[in-house]
């Protein structure tokens, strides 16, 4: 106690002796400049000298500010230029830019004040709502409230019962037409196939598959090898017949059919040119390989793709060669051409020797028809 008492007898000596004299001390004495504190008409002042009117927003504020330092900036080149009128600019900008920041503060402050004056309400007021049903007291309307709960809830559980009596009937309306159907379906079946079997009756009467050549006989329904399963040689015979196989077996089987087709062209466009090879058929031959060699690799682009989709790496196929096939085709021609020699020289041969040994029976004939 005796230390707090010297203490504040030491503050109140060296606060009397502390002189009032701003301009001896403007330390001291500008702490009401430090306070933030501005008077009402030097911001009103700014405001005027950068054109604006309070409650303006900060981008107004900064686009007056810009254009008032374009235009009086000392280094901006102008005509307007002045160096004290922009220091004015400037003090203004900031008066206004604080007087904005203090307004902004003072809103939040209020904001909160107001938050907390809402959280601190008296807890009971929501009582006071019940969906605006009831009226008298707050005890009243809450007993008339929780009667309009139960009435509401009662009607809801009817209007669901009612709606789920309709769907029942509804699908039972609904299955009693499928059923409808389905028996007129299978009375329709059952008519045609008892037409059928009466058919097929009559006509076994009448002796009309007598003369069938396998009368008799065990049905053909499986191939000769005995290691094969009956049932799954049958599924696949039917899943074939309908066209139901893999993709890469279709495919194999269209590429031979196209290089089988390929070669037999070839062949046969070789024999219509003939022989010797004069400069218009060598010129005709050279336009059948060109296109030849087209078809060649079309064919090998559709071996890339089956070679992609087979199962089976054993089965893959390799690119057939256009030149190769060519030359194949001249061979084929002059072998064919070769075996069609000789058989013409076999048959001139055969036709003098039946003159030799038929001649005089023949002249015979012949005086015999003059």
């Amino acid at each position: 106690v005796m230390l707090t008492n010297s203490i504040g007898r030491h503050l109140m000596v060296h606060q009397a002796m502390i002189p009032r004299n701003p301009k001896l001390f403007p330390c001291i004495c500008g702490n009401r400049m430090l306070s933030g504190y501005k008077p009402k008409s030097s911001v009103e002042d700014s405001y005027k000298i950068l054109e604006l009117e309070e409650g303006c927003s900060l981008d107004d504020i900064r686009n007056s500010y810009r254009s008032l330092a374009k235009k009086y900036h000392p280094d901006s080149g102008s005509a307007t230029a002045d160096s004290e009128a922009f220091m004015k600019v400037e003090a203004a900008y900031r008066v206004v830019l604080s007087d904005v920041e203090t307004k902004k503060k003072s809103n939040e402050n209020n904001e909160e004040e107001e938050d907390q004056f809402k959280s601190k309400a008296p807890q009971h007021r929501h009582y006071l709502s019940f969906e605006g049903v009831g009226f008298g007291t707050p005890s009243q309307r809450e007993k008339q409230y929780m009667q309009f709960r139960v009435d509401r809830a009662t009607e809801q559980v009817l209007e669901y019962r009612k709606q789920r009596l309709e769907n029942q009937y509804a699908v039972t309306d609904l299955m009693k037409a499928k059923d409808v159907r389905q028996s007129k379906k299978v009375k329709i079946t059952q008519a045609v196939e008892r037409l059928v079997e009466d058919l097929i009756q009559e006509s076994m009467a009448k002796g009309d598959f007598d003369n069938l050549s396998g009368k008799g006989k065990p049905l053909q329904k499986f191939s000769d090898c005995p290691h094969i399963d009956p049932m799954t040689h049958n599924l696949n015979r039917i899943l074939i017949d309908n066209g139901y196989q893999p993709e890469w077996i279709l495919m194999q089987k269209e590429i031979r059919e196209t290089i089988e087709r390929l070669r037999r062209d070839i062949v046969a466009s070789r024999s219509k040119l003939g022989g010797p090879m004069t400069p218009y058929r060598q010129k005709e031959w050279n336009h059948i390989c060109e296109q030849f060699i087209e078809d060649i690799r079309k064919l090998n682009k559709r071996i890339d793709n089956f070679n992609l989709v087979v199962p089976i790496l054993s089965r893959q196929m390799v690119h057939f060669s256009a030149d190769k096939e060519i030359v194949r085709a001249q061979k084929t021609y002059e072998a064919l051409m070769e075996n069609r020699e000789a058989s013409n020289s076999d048959t001139k041969e055969n036709e003098e020797e039946n003159v030799k040994r038929f001649g005089w029976k023949s002249s015979l004939v012949k005086w015999l028809n003059l």
